[in-house]
């Protein structure tokens, strides 16, 4: 493929009427190019979505422009202007505002702080800022408590209010990173409803998104990236799902993707966990279902449904009720986790759906993610081999597809797709006979998507008992042996997924 030839005369003519220009930018690390040669177009107040696998240069490309690094070679000019954006304080100045995918917020403070930070007064008086915020709130028809700790919001909730503090800035440009991630389907509605308004305003927005359904939806342009390289840019009506994934990956995925209707359920083997009345506070209440082994059980819920909790009680993670919590059986063995250590030696892992928080070690490296991870399923003093953290190390890469730029990378470093696979290599080291996967694919690309789920129906298809949570429901159904619904705190209604409809589903979910 000729990249330059691709961008060409079209580019140069988009770029001579853009608000935004970043033309021939290139980002090194280690003289290694995160991207290269990339010309990227904004114009005013329209929504271009900005796509590509995990490790294609997006994050990169939008962090230049938010002055969080800095270019290599390369210029951006602004409204014609050739303008330096040495930090994220000149990309304020200049307009710009990143939302990012992972909440840039303090945790100790209030979600009305939050929305006011940068913006304080030398003296503050916190109710009129409290109700400043509420209105302000109102205004997005974002439900958040503005006297709420950030520490105790969930992640929707956070990102909501990533969201509105960006609105707030009355930014010329807003980058919104995987926005929509953490939100229910109404909240997604509101967000979108949002971006509508904020066009009509003039703003511009570079939407970074996973969810290719979304891009086609709102966006007015789509840019595709692949290894660091500008592939296409085009009106979003000449784009359809095929041709995106045809561009990130360079081939055909739709048959690896939600695409078998024709696929053959598994058959139940034996039962590894029967759950009765499990109940903890207003959360999980009464709720009673039953895992296979050799089958992939899906989950689904709305947020707030009890479906993460659930599986966090049965893990060791949360505790039940200690009276009338209900009763969890592992191969017909009462059990009561107050650790997930003595689930993990019983052989029930979970997968947390917040890899960034819960699921690694950031700045160490995978080798040593993986090291600790076997470390503290060891029994007694541990010794440590490094000849054969090693072998773990090279086995784990190479089962799971992990690409790195060097065996020393730390896995804050590696893209989302690959910091998952790291997390589940960690979970899979533990030697599970159950695995709680919680959305397993979330902020992750189609290509790792489609290895995700072939690495899950292969654990099913060696006869472990899989759980599968998601909030995509073609996942669901072209994951999972059987479907269960979650509702206000308990399993409502168990599906065939050859037979359910994703309607169907959602009606159970919300009724």
């Amino acid at each position: 493929m000729n990249i330059a030839a691709t961008e060409s005369r079209e580019t140069r003519t988009q770029a001579a009427n853009a608000l935004l220009v970043m033309r021939n930018v290139t980002k090194e690390y280690h003289g290694v190019p995160a991207i290269r040669d990339v010309t990227f177009t904004l114009r005013e107040g329209e929504c271009h979505a900005l796509l590509g696998e995990n490790g294609a240069g997006k994050s990169t490309l939008t962090k230049m422009l938010s002055g969080v690094t800095t270019p290599t070679r390369g210029e951006i000019f602004l409204n014609g202007q050739k303008v330096t954006i040495n930090s994220p304080m000149d990309a304020r100045r200049l307009g710009i505002v990143m939302v990012f995918q992972e909440t840039s917020m303090v945790p100790s403070m209030t979600v009305a702080q939050n929305l006011f930070l940068g913006d304080e007064k030398a003296f503050n008086r916190m109710r009129p800022l409290n109700i400043a915020a509420q209105v302000f709130l109102n205004s997005l028809n974002f439900d958040v408590d503005p006297l709420a700790m950030v520490s105790t919001l969930g992640a929707a909730k956070r990102q909501m209010v990533e969201i509105a503090r960006a609105v707030r800035q009355n930014a010329r440009i807003i980058i919104f990173d995987e926005p929509t991630a953490s939100l229910t389907p109404e909240e997604k509605g509101h967000f979108f409803a949002l971006i509508s308004r904020l066009r009509e305003r003039g703003i511009s927005i570079t939407f970074i998104s996973h969810a290719l359904e979304e891009a086609l939806d709102i966006a007015d342009r789509i840019t595709v990236l692949r290894d660091g390289q500008h592939v296409v840019t085009d009106d979003v009506a000449n784009f359809d799902r095929d041709r995106i994934i045809r561009s990130m990956v360079g081939r055909e995925l739709s048959g690896e993707l939600y695409g078998h209707a024709d696929r053959q359920l598994r058959q139940r083997g034996e039962e590894r966990l029967s759950v009765s009345n499990l109940s903890m506070g207003r959360i999980v209440r009464n709720s009673s279902f039953t895992v296979y082994a050799g089958q992939i059980t899906g989950m689904f819920g709305l947020i707030g449904s009890g479906r993460t909790e659930t599986a966090k009680i049965v893990s060791g993670l949360l505790k039940r009720n200690f009276f009338y919590g209900g009763q969890v059986l592992l191969d017909g063995r009462p059990v009561r986790y107050r650790v997930p250590r003595s689930a993990v030696r019983d052989g029930i892992v979970y997968v947390t759906e917040d890899r960034k928080v819960e699921g690694f070690f950031e700045t160490m490296s995978i080798g040593d993610n993986f090291l600790v991870s076997k470390l503290a399923a060891t029994r007694g003093a541990p010794l440590i081999n490094l000849a054969e953290a090693r072998t773990l190390y090279e086995f784990w890469k190479q089962r799971l597809s992990i690409r790195a730029i060097s065996d020393a990378a730390k896995v804050i470093e590696l893209s989302g797709g690959n910091q998952q696979k790291v997390v589940i290599a960690k979970a899979l080291l533990q030697r599970p006979r159950l695995i709680i996967f919680d959305e397993p694919t979330r902020g992750v690309d189609v290509g790792a998507i489609a290895e995700i789920h072939q690495f899950i129906n292969q654990l099913a298809d060696d006869g472990m008992a899989v759980v599968l949570i998601s909030s995509y429901l073609p996942e669901i159904l072209n994951l999972s042996d059987r479907i269960l619904v979650t509702h206000a705190g308990r399993v409502v209604e168990e599906f065939d997924p050859i037979e359910a409809t994703e309607e169907s589903i959602m009606y159970a979910a919300i009724h």
